[in-house]
């Protein structure tokens, strides 16, 4: 019996919403784009930090990034009928690199990288790549995955041997047409081996956090052994120009420190901080933790998160000042109609009850259609942009479970106001 009763009141309330069509879909729109935008912009945000994220777990968490850095030009440099020469020695050494194997706890091992700015050339192809010396363990510490044939080895290192890896994308504009593996490509005043090609673990995008100093995309990197590349290109970079020249000297543009487990990454960085302070004069280096970083991103992802909801959220509480808006005139327009009710019996539980359903069907029925434009949106997003969006669960039922709560909340006091009509003056209302 209850049952029953249940349904009937949900049909007379259908019924009376079908009466107005245009009215109630124009009144269920505020719901339907408050719960869709709650849902889009969400998951819109939730990719957005995903990317951000997964960026710096790329650099993992176990590592310690330190960058060579020009610090401010040194004044003081000797000048002689205008013409001025000096040579600018900053950034990281050698030395650093033992210093942080030798003596900070917790170190697996230390990857030093030096990197130059160089044209490769093979055949009539003619193209500015990063030349970067580094050691065999490079693919390891940074994710990178060789496609075909091999990496740099210990004993390329030690004979400071003439090879080469290069990234699939640069192979692709280099050799169009053969195959890279084991043809020689020209860097400077020598020749190099092709041994392998890898593919980078990054983009352009990427560089401000991966640790890339120069201007070059990462799918223009050479890879040969750092012994080589200190014995070919030497450390000295001289830049000359009308009237003058200067040159600068740099050991090592970057040091990747990777320890056993992330609990000693914290404890280190005050630690190679002293170490850096007390042998270098000027702060000519910079440090990148990856494991803070994605701290940091976690925490903006939430706040991010609280806003875009709190911004999307206004327009439900829109939908909701609109529902209420139109039930208070349903009231109005349908006085007489609650006065017969009254007249035959209905208490005021009844009529609050059948304004309740009204806007719980308008509100449900709003937050159905918005769910199903919240998902489609993101989709669409994903397909025809480069952006990821990510749909979570929780924000569906949240938006949906937010908007059957205002269709009960907003719609009390025009029930309220029903209910209380006095049933006299509503039967001889016109």
């Amino acid at each position: 019996m209850i049952a029953y009763r249940a349904i009937r009141i949900v049909q007379l309330g259908i019924k009376s919403l079908l009466l107005h069509k245009m009215r109630s879909a124009l009144t269920m729109l505020g719901i339907i784009f408050g719960v869709c935008s709650v849902i889009a912009m969400l998951a819109i945000g939730e990719g957005a930090s995903y990317e951000a994220q997964e960026t710096i777990k790329k650099l993992g968490s176990n590592n310690i990034i330190i960058r060579s850095i020009k610090p401010p030009e040194d004044t003081s440099s000797g000048s002689s009928g205008g013409r001025r020469s000096y040579v600018s020695e900053h950034g990281i050494t050698y030395k650093d690199a033992g210093r942080i194997q030798g003596t900070i706890p917790g170190v697996g091992s230390v990857l030093p990288m030096r990197i130059i700015r160089e044209n490769v050339i093979f055949d009539q192809n003619n193209i500015p790549v990063q030349v970067i010396g580094t050691h065999p363990n490079y693919p390891e510490m940074t994710g990178a995955a060789i496609m075909r044939g091999r990496f740099l080895s210990s004993t390329d290192e030690g004979r400071q041997a003439n090879v080469c890896v290069i990234t699939v994308s640069l192979a692709e504009r280099l050799f169009p047409y053969q195959d890279p593996i084991e043809e020689e490509v020209r860097l400077g005043a020598d020749y190099y081996q092709v041994v392998g090609l890898l593919q980078e673990q990054g983009t352009e995008k990427q560089r401000a956090q991966s640790g890339n100093m120069e201007g070059q995309p990462l799918d223009s990197n050479i890879y040969i052994p750092l012994s080589t590349a200190r014995s070919r290109f030497g450390e000295v970079v001289i830049n000359r120009s009308a009237g003058s020249f200067n040159a600068e000297k740099v050991e090592l543009h970057q040091l990747t420190v990777q320890f056993h487990n992330p609990e000693s990454v914290e404890a280190a960085v005050p630690q190679i901080e002293s170490l850096f302070q007390r042998f270098h004069k000027r702060k000519d280096y910079e440090f990148i933790v990856p494991l803070q970083l994605l701290r940091q991103a976690e925490q903006t992802k939430r706040i991010f998160n609280i806003v875009l909801g709190s911004i999307a959220a206004i327009s439900l509480i829109v939908g909701g000042i609109g529902i209420m808006n139109i039930m208070l005139a349903t009231v109005t327009e349908r006085t007489r109609e609650i006065g017969v009710r009254r007249a035959l019996g209905a208490k005021k539980k009844d009529i609050i009850t059948q304004f309740l359903v009204e806007t719980v069907v308008l509100s449900f029925g709003g937050g159905l259609i918005g769910v199903m434009a919240g998902v489609i949106i993101p989709l669409l997003v994903s397909h025809f942009t480069d952006m990821k969006a990510i749909i979570t669960w929780w924000s569906v039922i949240l938006a949906f479970s937010i908007s059957g709560l205002i269709g009960v909340v907003f719609g009390i006091y025009p029930a309220s106001s029903a209910a209380n009509l006095d049933p006299i003056d509503a039967l001889r209302h016109e």
